[in-house]
């Protein structure tokens, strides 16, 4: 009953023209408040899925690496029960080390990493390629897979170099002094080809063959500085994770994607909220103009609040009324505000309506990524807005002094 009586208010003509343009004003605020809220998270959602994908191209669904030090010892046993658990899709042997790369007279520091064949089918590097082709050589012919921003860096183009590179490797050394002659590995090798996946990889790694980098750095054998792997099912990365834990106990540290990039997942997430809570401040802007809509309909419902006083309407049932005033305006407002949200949603994902500039992108627009939860989390801010913003008025409604007196 109490919602039939705001119906009835909200649609009845006022004798304050005021209180219809701030009622109407109110609800423009929270549609555009709602679908702006709506909007920026679907692009933050949009972005993070971009970089997710493009950091799951370099970062494999589980990692085992060392819990100390450089490099791990990895059995052949332990090798046969890694193939025997079930849901891993495949993995790779890898050992990664600072390296330097010369071309000329142009030097670069790299992150040198040592991949077994497998490493293409584990991860989606190769689907990457810039220039040239993937192909890591063998351990008598080596050959190197460079980010593109290190090819510029030498000035080659990878793939085509008639001259090989020079590079420079440290080996094991267990002592603390350093002879430049025995602990530095010194060669001669050709590029195949560059990958460009994100700006993080592409200026650090350089991927060539694990024996060869094995014998370069003098480990032994079953000496590894991690194990990458992939899953059939993500959703059973935990499970496969504590399987491998059990296979290879301690000293061995086992991580998921989200482990091992934890640090940016963690300041994405934390954007995203900043957003959130400034472009609550519009709908904060909007409760303050339901505040003063609600109250000057109070004021001028003052008789109709006595006649219902007269009839029977206890201080609760005043209050449901006009608390069900200010639902009505926040549903009204922001249910056109989702709307008009997922149409531009959609024309963006569709069409590409907003360009990003800069030309500098793996993409040339804003991507834009519908999720439901985001559709509650903005329905329940507006309700709580709204609620926390008729509460004022409602309950001064309800404490309405009983009088039927003509002023």
């Amino acid at each position: 009953m109490h919602s039939l009586f705001a119906w009835r208010y909200f649609k009845a003509k006022k004798s304050t023209n005021a209180i219809n343009i701030i009622s109407w004003i109110c609800m423009i605020a929270i549609m555009v408040g709602t679908a702006a809220l709506i909007l920026v998270l679907s692009v933050f959602n949009g972005f993070e899925g971009l970089v997710k994908s493009l950091y799951a191209s370099f970062y494999t669904d589980l990692k085992i690496s060392p819990e100390t030090g450089k490099t791990i010892t990895i059995t052949r046993a332990q090798l046969q029960k890694l193939r025997s658990v079930q849901g891993i899709k495949n993995f790779s042997l890898v050992i990664e080390e600072k390296a330097i790369l010369q071309n000329g007279n142009n030097q670069s520091i790299v992150h040198l990493k040592g991949v077994d064949p497998d490493y293409e089918q584990t991860t989606t590097v190769s689907n990457h390629i810039y220039s040239g082709h993937f192909d890591i050589g063998t351990a008598q012919q080596p050959l190197l897979v460079l980010g593109v921003g290190i090819e510029g860096a030498l000035g080659i183009r990878a793939g085509s170099d008639v001259t090989p590179l020079m590079i420079y490797v440290p080996r094991k050394n267990d002592s603390e002094t350093l002879n430049e002659m025995e602990d530095i590995s010194s060669d001669t090798i050709h590029t195949a080809g560059s990958f460009m996946i994100q700006q993080e990889f592409d200026n650090k790694y350089v991927i060539t063959n694990l024996t060869f980098l094995q014998k370069a750095m003098k480990l032994n054998p079953d000496d590894y500085s991690g194990v990458e792997i992939a899953v059939n099912n993500p959703s059973e990365t935990d499970r496969i994770g504590k399987q491998l834990a059990d296979i290879f106990g301690s000293g061995y540290k086992i991580q998921n994607r989200y482990q091992q990039n934890q640090s940016l997942y963690a300041i994405m997430n934390l954007e995203r909220w900043v957003f959130y809570a400034v472009l609550c401040i519009i709908l904060v802007v909007a409760a303050f103009n339901m505040v003063g809509a609600l109250t000057m309909l109070v004021l001028e419902k003052r008789k109709d609040i006595s006649v219902l006083h007269a009839l029977g309407a206890n201080n609760r049932f005043i209050l449901k009324i006009f608390l069900s005033e200010g639902f009505l305006l926040a549903a009204i407002g922001g249910g056109i505000g989702m709307l008009i949200a997922l149409i531009l949603i959609i024309l963006q994902q569709k069409y590409h309506l907003v360009p990003l500039e800069g030309g500098s992108f793996l993409i040339n627009y804003f991507p834009a990524e519908l999720k439901i939860t985001d559709f509650i989390l903005v329905g329940a801010t507006v309700l709580i807005v709204s609620f926390l913003a008729s509460w004022f008025p409602a309950l001064q409604a309800s404490k309405q002094e009983f009088s039927l007196r003509s002023e």
